[in-house]
């Protein structure tokens, strides 16, 4: 074909499209006018009902609004007597807090001065316990109180001189007439270099309560001054005793045995005490039976006080017979002279009757 026919073909084509766009934008133009109108319409109605939901929601908005700001308001009030009654508790609990704080400010500064006097206290008693002297007083101090503890003054003597030796035991017990020797030894140089496991430690600590067992055997046992043939060591520490009673002297034996085969018995505070009590014991069956003689001597003496009440119940009984014998003779005597009398008054009486009224030719009664 020719290009005048292509030509014209497009001009028809162009044409035709043009008429098709023509006609479809008149249709769109009138669709666009009618949503335009329906749209605005529609505008118009949701802007009446915006308008409308939109002062409804205003209202709403007031009213809550102010519900809110009297809320708040009280709230703030509220918040305020709060905050007031949190600071006076707070205030009352930071003036309790500051009492407690200065309490145990008082009570640590006690504490400390406390510590410094048990301090003290343990230096002086480590001076006291340093010397061989200031631990036998406190030996004889510990020994004397549980003497006083347990027996009464008369049953005990401390401080008692042996006139044969010159002599001076720590206490004696008076049972009878014999005498109970109680010496306080404290070898505490010893215990403290065996407690502290230094090397020859046990054998010194042996050594030392072997000398002292000798030395209160030959002291105090004194039989002609009237001692038992045995002795009382007290040791005054119960750890001391402790060890003393299972140390093993020089010879492999027992440090104890030691001590008793020297007639010597090792006591600490509480096994001294119990053999006080015993002590005291004793002294009461003593007591009783002395008691007991004297009211035996007291029986005895009623016994001849109620022999003799009995001679002289037998003589009162004797003469109360007899005069139970002549009551009833002047009783029979007179109811005879009574009917005499009678029978004189009546004029009837026989003369050897009236001479026998004469009371001279009478027994007597007695």
């Amino acid at each position: 074909m020719s290009p005048v026919v292509w030509l014209a073909i497009g001009v028809v084509a162009i044409l035709v499209i043009g008429a098709i766009v023509w006609s479809a934008s008149r249709r769109a133009d009138a669709q666009l006018s009618a949503v335009r109108q329906e749209m605005q319409h529609s505008l118009a109605s949701q802007g009446q009902s915006v308008n409308a939901q939109i002062n409804h929601l205003t209202q709403t908005v007031t009213t809550q609004l102010g519900q809110v700001r009297q809320e708040l308001l009280t709230g703030v009030a509220s918040s305020g007597k709060l905050a007031s009654d949190a600071q006076i508790a707070m205030a009352q609990q930071m003036q309790t807090s500051n009492e407690t704080i200065r309490r145990m400010s008082q009570q640590l500064g006690e504490v400390q001065q406390a510590g410094r006097e048990m301090s003290q206290s343990a230096q002086a008693l480590q001076s006291v316990l340093g010397g061989a002297k200031t631990r036998g007083t406190l030996g004889e101090v510990a020994l004397e109180r549980l003497l006083q503890d347990a027996l009464p003054q008369s049953a005990y003597d401390v401080q008692h001189r042996f006139d044969s030796t010159g002599a001076i035991v720590d206490a004696v017990v008076h049972s009878g007439e014999r005498l109970l020797c109680v010496d306080s030894k404290f070898p505490l140089e010893a215990y403290r270099r065996l407690a502290d496991n230094i090397e020859g430690a046990r054998k010194e600590f042996s050594v030392a309560v072997r000398k002292h067992a000798d030395s209160i055997a030959e002291k105090y046992i004194l039989p002609h001054e009237h001692t038992f043939d045995y002795a009382l060591m007290f040791v005054p520490s119960e750890g001391v005793y402790y060890e003393l009673m299972m140390t093993e002297d020089a010879k492999g034996g027992q440090l104890d045995e030691y001590c008793r085969n020297k007639r010597v018995f090792p006591v600490s505070p509480n096994t001294f005490y119990a053999c006080l009590s015993a002590v005291a014991l004793s002294l009461q069956g003593q007591k009783i039976e002395e008691n007991t003689r004297h009211i035996l001597a007291g029986m005895s003496g009623l016994k001849k006080q109620f022999e003799v009440f009995d001679e002289v119940y037998e003589k009162l009984g004797k003469h109360l017979r007899n005069a139970q014998q002549s009551y009833e003779e002047a009783d029979s005597r007179l109811s005879r002279t009574r009917n005499s009398l009678e029978q004189l008054t009546q004029g009837a009486l026989d003369e050897p009757e009236i001479k026998s009224l004469n009371p001279i030719a009478d027994e007597k009664l007695f």
